[in-house]
């Protein structure tokens, strides 16, 4: 949707495929991150983003053991909001559909699901869609797959998908918050426990990480074991664990960290999830989606403008773009696989691992992970000029 906003503000005609009538789906990423909105700076727009409801995380804590600790300060971040606001998702892709919607060229087509790829001469040239009036075709000089980590786009291409691997999953669910609450958002580590929580206002987004493939074995010992689980790593919620009456009140993410070796073939990109799959640690694949749009059409606006895109600019795209991937991959796997998967297989008593303890020591080293999480690698800036509006 943002690459699609960007072109269109550009200038290029675009359409949008949705599948979904509406964007309306639980426990999707909804943490838009400091470089996110040093964008909506760039864009003009951030103020008036900043009037949807939203919650503003300006720190990071965690809990292991019995100790919490400060890991992450995102206040002294070189952008014009020093925080991280939590947004529903759906409310965030409403805002950037009415902006694009000031511009001509900007189509989005809901309830439109692409189910395959139109094959010329070994080029892409267009895709078919599902909608409720029947199949489509729809031809384009460019198609961008941003269809996520399960991604028709990617399979029906034929291109090469690197499994980095992933030592858990996570079941989310939403616990209802009260004033009395603390005030921070935070995850809790014990052996062979990992809970967190995201404060949303009215609610608490909680996640109760697990072993890969463990989630069948968890629901056989029944939903009444899962909140004794809940409650005993956060005893203030054990007055609200009812609210989890069933499973169905509990999501599975599956969670898959990968990158496609060419993330395009002639007339076809991909970026975002389809490009590169990444794991919930640090809340950042919706960020980094954004970053790989924002540079796609730094890269490629003018060329599709100009009617002469040509495949090295779309090989241009993956070289930009790659390297920020592959650090914050693997950062990820380092975490997955040297603290939490160790914390999952252990069943002895936590203890504070040597740097976080420094972080307790040296609140000044608590601006390295804020800077990480918050900026990521290599953060992106319009370049994209804007063609006057048309749509009031």
């Amino acid at each position: 949707m943002m690459l699609g906003f960007l072109l269109a503000r550009a200038g290029i005609e675009v359409i949008v495929l949705e599948k979904h009538a509406d964007f309306l789906r639980d426990f999707r990423g909804d943490t838009i991150h400091p470089s996110t909105l040093e964008l909506m700076y760039e864009l003009g727009i951030l103020q008036e983003f900043l009037k949807r409801p939203h919650q503003e995380l300006r720190a990071l804590a965690g809990q292991v053991g019995t100790e919490t600790v400060q890991i992450g300060d995102f206040t002294h971040l070189p952008t014009h909001c020093k925080f991280l606001a939590l947004m529903p998702q759906w409310d965030f892709l409403n805002f950037i559909v009415e902006q694009g919607k000031r511009y001509p060229g900007f189509q989005v087509k809901m309830q439109s699901e692409a189910t395959d790829l139109m094959v010329e001469e070994g080029r892409v040239v267009g895709v078919s869609a599902k909608t409720p009036s029947g199949t489509v075709e729809v031809r384009a000089a460019l198609i961008v797959g941003t269809d996520g980590r399960h991604s028709i786009v990617r399979e029906r291409a034929g291109l090469q998908v690197m499994d980095l691997g992933a030592p858990m999953d996570v079941l989310w669910m939403r616990i209802s918050r009260r004033a009395s609450d603390p005030d921070q958002s935070f995850g809790h580590a014990e052996a062979e426990k990992v809970f967190v929580m995201i404060d949303r206002e009215n609610y608490w987004q909680c996640g109760f990480v697990i072993p890969k493939g463990a989630a069948d074995q968890l629901r056989n010992r029944g939903i009444e074991n899962f909140r004794e689980e809940v409650a005993s790593l956060q005893p203030f919620l054990r007055n609200r664990v009812g609210e989890l009456r069933d499973w169905n009140d509990v999501s599975l993410l599956t969670v898959k960290v990968d990158r496609l070796k060419n993330w395009s073939r002639p007339g076809l990109l991909c970026i975002g999830d389809a490009a590169h799959a990444m794991s919930p640690i640090g809340g950042v694949g919706i960020n980094l989606a954004i970053q790989d749009a924002v540079a796609a059409a730094n890269i490629l606006a003018a060329k599709l403008a100009a009617g002469n895109l040509s495949d090295g600019d779309l090989l241009a795209v993956q070289w930009r773009r790659e390297f920020p991937t592959r650090v914050t991959q693997r950062l990820q796997l380092i975490v997955q696989n040297r603290a939490i998967g160790r914390v999952l297989a252990s069943s002895q008593p936590l203890t504070l691992p040597w740097p976080l303890r420094l972080l307790q020591h040296w609140p000044v080293l608590r601006r390295v992970p804020a800077r990480v999480i918050g900026m990521g690698f290599r953060p992106e800036h319009v370049r994209t000029p804007q063609v006057p509006t048309q749509r009031q």
